[in-house]
């Protein structure tokens, strides 16, 4: 049955069930009606025809002219109504008294009278109560009649209120199952309706969805097959070693090369669960357990001892899309890592075999400004200057490589004591003393409060990285420029700051400033672009950082974070 039909059914089974209801009240109202106008009619008014001629025969001694008149008015009427058996012999029996009484009006006369009077009222005063009694019994069948009407008009809303919505919402309900049923991916489900119902040409509609999907899953589960198969090939080509994992940590894919790296056998790795296989496994524990949340690579190379040689690997986290899982690729850098380790020693060794030269240049030199061996002129004071200045210059640079070769060897020692920043801050001052006079710059001291915490800290490192700052301060100042060097408390750390009012730094070059020799194009400012490098190198070897805060034409602020105590 269509839906259409089944609910002009409902309307239509409504509106009887209410029509019947009203037609069966009208009825049972009418008859109420029809029984209390026949008692009144039948027997009220015999009743009070028979009051008024009692009444008319007792003021007839005194005004007999109204009483007969009122007397004979209601006899009239009475005749008229007479409704019961028995009142009419009655009726004719009262008249026939009230004709003797008016023969010989005495009180015998009277008294019959009366009691004919008193018998038209008696008869019509029982009627009323037997009709009366009559119409208690019709109201109370018509009651019974009332709540049985009214069960079966409920019985009907009922039966309605239960089978008409699930008839209604059938077809929606399996219409519902049926596309929930093809969100989880099972295309085999088909509807089935009357050909005569609403939602047949939807079912044939869905049915056909359903075909020409499953026809795709099919299609698009064979191309899926081909590019897995594919991908599979390119994974096990690549040299690198790759793995793949879901979210669950189970491997999906792992090529020859991790295979061999991790050394257990590619079949016993697809499909495993890469959190029970590294229990047992070292290198395979590392990985899994090192994954970023967000991907990423790893700051510090892998090493990894194997084939009686040292290996060194980079290690990326891919992280995919939607969250699906994470492909994680190892590069060998270990050519890279070794050529690394030949530059530092390089530098290492050179820097010890110049600083011999140089200092014989640098004692060479003070001979020759000793006056005791002779005065030298003008020109040779400016060349021995000028030849000060560069062997200075080439012991920094030597000492600067000397450090960064500590910290690339990883050989760079910490003796760390407990020290005052004020301490520090006086260190780089007295360090920098000669060349602020040269520069004629003006540096103020923000002292720290006596409050502060001291640092545990190798007071010399730190030091040198201060004075460093202070240093370039100065070069990077304008002359009679003004540096001011401080330290503050921020909650449980304490920050050195130098800042100079110079032309400042792009804040493109803010990040760039701190690799190792960087230096911000256009410098005319003589240096080898080490000293931030390893001033960074030894603030993080403390647990720290170091920063710089810059604008054009407003100076730089460059700010060393540590940890106090």
């Amino acid at each position: 049955m269509k839906i259409k039909t089944k609910i002009s059914s409902l309307f239509g089974l409504l509106l009887g069930t209410i029509l019947l209801m009203g037609a069966f009240a009208c009825i049972t109202v009418y008859q109420q009606k029809v029984s209390t106008e026949r008692i009144l009619k039948d027997n009220y008014h015999s009743v009070t025809y028979a009051q008024q001629m009692l009444s008319a025969t007792n003021i007839y001694y005194t005004d007999s002219v109204n009483s007969l008149k009122n007397f004979r008015e209601n006899l009239a009427l009475q005749k008229k109504n007479v409704t019961e058996q028995e009142e009419r012999m009655m009726t004719e029996r009262l008249e026939s008294r009230f004709n003797a009484f008016l023969a010989q009006p005495t009180t015998t006369n009277m008294l019959q009278l009366h009691e004919a009077i008193n018998t038209i009222i008696r008869l019509n005063t029982n009627a009323i109560y037997y009709k009366s009694e009559q119409a208690s019994d019709s109201a109370k069948t018509a009651l019974l009649w009332t709540i049985l009407m009214a069960l079966l008009c409920a019985g009907v809303a009922t039966f309605m209120q239960i089978h008409f919505p699930k008839s209604l919402s059938s077809p929606i309900q399996k219409l519902i199952e049926g596309i929930t049923e093809i969100a989880n991916g099972h295309y085999g489900k088909r509807l089935e309706f009357a050909e005569d119902a609403e939602f047949a040409p939807v079912a044939t509609s869905f049915n056909h969805m359903t075909e020409q999907l499953a026809l795709y899953e099919e299609s698009n589960m064979a191309r899926i097959i081909a590019a897995k198969q594919y991908l599979e090939t390119v994974v096990r080509a690549i040299n690198k070693p790759i793995l793949g994992l879901n979210q669950q940590q189970e491997i999906l894919f792992a090529n020859t090369a991790l295979s061999n790296l991790i050394n257990l056998p590619e079949d016993k790795l697809v499909g495993q669960s890469a959190l029970a296989l590294s229990v047992n496994n070292d290198l395979l524990r590392r990985l899994v357990k090192g994954m970023p949340e967000n991907g990423g690579s790893e700051k510090e190379p892998l090493k990894i001892y194997a084939d009686n040689k040292e290996s060194y690997f980079e290690v990326h986290y891919l992280k995919l899309a939607d969250e699906y899982g994470t492909v994680v690729m190892l590069n060998d850098v270990t050519k890279f890592k070794e050529l690394d380790n030949a530059k530092t020693n390089f530098i290492s060794v050179i820097s010890h075999e110049l600083k011999t030269p140089i200092s014989a240049i640098l004692m060479s030199l003070q001979l020759l400004e000793d006056k005791r061996i002779g005065t030298l002129s003008d020109e040779q004071q400016e060349l021995a200057k000028s030849i000060g200045d560069n062997s200075d210059r080439l012991l920094k640079i030597t000492g600067e490589l000397l450090k960064m070769t500590q910290v690339e060897s990883g050989s760079l020692q910490l003796s760390p004591k407990v020290t005052k920043p004020i301490e520090l801050i006086e260190y780089a001052i007295k360090a920098t003393h000669v060349l602020a006079e040269r520069f004629e710059c003006n540096i103020e001291v923000e002292y720290p409060t006596e409050k502060m915490p001291k640092l545990f800290v190798d007071s010399e490192k730190i030091a040198w990285v201060i004075t460093n700052l202070l240093g370039n301060a100065i070069h990077y100042s304008p002359q009679h420029g003004r540096i001011i060097i401080g330290a503050r408390q921020t909650e449980n750390r304490i920050e050195i700051y130098v800042r100079d009012f110079g032309k400042g730094i792009d804040p493109r070059y803010h990040d760039t400033i701190f690799e190792r020799y960087f230096r911000v194009p256009g410098t005319k400012v003589q240096g080898s672009g080490l000293g931030l490098a390893i001033s960074k190198d030894f603030v993080e070897a403390h647990g720290g950082n170091i920063r710089v805060e810059s604008e054009i034409g407003k100076g730089s602020c460059f700010i060393v974070t540590l940890d106090s105590m």
